[in-house]
């Protein structure tokens, strides 16, 4: 294992640890299903698609990032800036990308398809924060490489982005109690998770809301910024309207998910 594989399992199983002991300790709302089940499925898809990333995207994006910097392909290569400053802008334009990336998977029928599958999780934890399905983990892999060497972003930059995005994923997808005064002023600066739960609501105007993972900016400035859910945060329900009765999926469902089930009324709503 090389050191960039060391701090980014490092970083992710820290981050898993303390966000699992926190909503132990003081959850936000009350679970509805077994954790036992949907912990099982939801960490067995991300061995699986850990898996795949190593055997078709060997290097992945950062292989990307290093072969474009040794070309001197991309945006960022033609330019003299501080190397501080390309670094911050480059972290940045990959966030913006994510964001747009996460819109697209909502307006567009086939790849709502797969998305769908993150949406239908029973409750929301910090393990959500990992429930893909491969196929979304292969386009988002091949859009973000394409990206970066289009814009030339530094490896390093790259390695800070996904460290970043992994951790802010398990933070905001997390079931923790936080006092609301620091909720609101968190807010302003990442994505909490009050923030972004509405998004992983039933109810299609909000699911269509707060798609920012990790700074809520782009919500705000594009006007898909949602404060409260209309029944507020322990009132509203998780999931998909359209699913029926509560099922806990294991693996193999999850992979057949996108292939069995109907869009229903999210889809293309923005």
């Amino acid at each position: 294992m090389g050191s960039e594989d060391f701090v980014r399992v490092t970083s992710y199983f820290s981050v898993l640890g303390i966000m699992a002991t926190w909503e132990l300790l003081t959850p936000r709302r009350p679970l509805t299903s077994s954790k036992l089940c949907r912990w099982g499925g939801n960490l067995t898809i991300v061995i699986l698609n850990t898996v795949i990333a190593r055997v078709f995207f060997a290097g992945g994006v950062v292989a990307a990032a290093a072969m474009a910097q040794e070309r001197g392909w991309g945006l960022l290569h033609w330019v003299e800036w501080p190397s501080w400053f390309e670094l911050g802008l480059a972290v940045l334009a990959l966030d913006l990308l994510i964001y747009l990336q996460h819109q697209v998977f909502h307006l567009v029928p086939i790849l709502w398809r797969f998305h769908m599958m993150h949406h239908s999780d029973l409750d929301l934890d910090v393990t959500s924060g990992v429930r893909f399905h491969p196929v979304e983990i292969i386009l988002s892999t091949i859009v973000k490489a394409v990206s970066v060497m289009l814009l030339g972003v530094a490896p390093l930059a790259v390695v800070i982005f996904e460290i970043v995005l992994n951790g802010t994923a398990l933070f905001n997808h997390s079931n923790v109690q936080m006092p609301l005064s620091l909720d609101r002023v968190l807010r302003w600066f990442i994505v909490t998770p009050d923030m972004h739960r509405i998004h992983h609501s039933v109810e299609p105007r909000e699911t269509n809301s707060n798609y920012g993972f990790n700074v809520p900016w782009w919500d705000r400035l594009f006007g898909t910024y949602c404060a409260e859910p209309a029944l507020g945060q322990l009132g509203m329900k998780i999931g998909l309207e359209h699913l029926g009765p509560p099922v806990c999926m294991n693996l193999f469902k999850m992979l057949g998910f996108p292939f069995v089930t109907t869009l229903g009324r999210y889809v293309g709503r923005v």
